[in-house]
């Protein structure tokens, strides 16, 4: 494995999150990189240079560079885990079926909600909430009689769908509708390696 891996991270970034996450579970070597996003460090000319949007995470792999989590997933995976992500036509078919819940609904739905809460975020609560909800919905039913997303066992897919799902109730998102998801949620975070995201308490749901 390289030890030239590195990914600029902030802390409570869940897309930074799955990054991280993903290098610790799969026993990836790596450097993590804090990006002092409250001093502007992520609009730094350095930075832009390797992530012209100007966010976390992105990924260095000697001379590799890649933003966007779900592509640093794929990448990680394809160079370093390849159990992670299934090698035949239909299991990276699904496998990519949830990176793109991952990439809409969660983003727009608990994601959003947590950044409203947590960061002020001027967007729409009621919107983020209802996003929330059907991203949450889809992942109940893709449960139903399995451990995991996709093959019965641990690929990417899980990894891109969990920070966000897992910190939902940050965004008053609840879980407790979801009893699928909330099995799956304590399945991962049994995996070996795993390392949780830091959580606030501003915007939680009442017990």
């Amino acid at each position: 494995m390289s030890n030239a891996v590195r990914i600029h991270h902030f802390a409570k970034s869940g897309h930074a999150h799955r990054a991280l996450v993903f290098a610790k579970l799969a026993g990836i070597a790596h450097e993590a990189v804090p990006v002092d996003l409250a001093a502007g460090a992520h609009k730094s000319p350095e930075f832009l240079a390797m992530n012209p949007n100007g966010q976390v995470p992105v990924l260095e792999d000697g001379e590799v560079v890649v933003s966007d989590s779900n592509a640093i997933l794929v990448y990680l995976a394809r160079t370093y885990a390849p159990d992670w992500f299934p090698s035949d036509a239909v299991g990276e078919a699904n496998v990519q079926r949830w990176l793109t819940l991952a990439a809409g609904e969660i983003a727009f739905g608990s994601c959003a909600a947590r950044l409203i809460t947590v960061f002020g975020a001027s967007l729409d609560p009621k919107f983020a909430a209802a996003t929330a909800e059907k991203a949450m919905q889809k992942l109940e039913h893709g449960l139903i009689g399995n451990d995991w997303l996709v093959g019965g066992r641990p690929t990417i897919a899980d990894v891109a769908s969990y920070s966000y799902t897992a910190h939902a109730p940050e965004g008053n998102v609840s879980l407790e509708p979801y009893p699928n998801v909330r099995a799956w949620l304590a399945r991962f975070e049994a995996l070996p390696g795993f390392e949780a995201m830091p959580t606030t308490a501003v915007g939680l749901v009442a017990e």
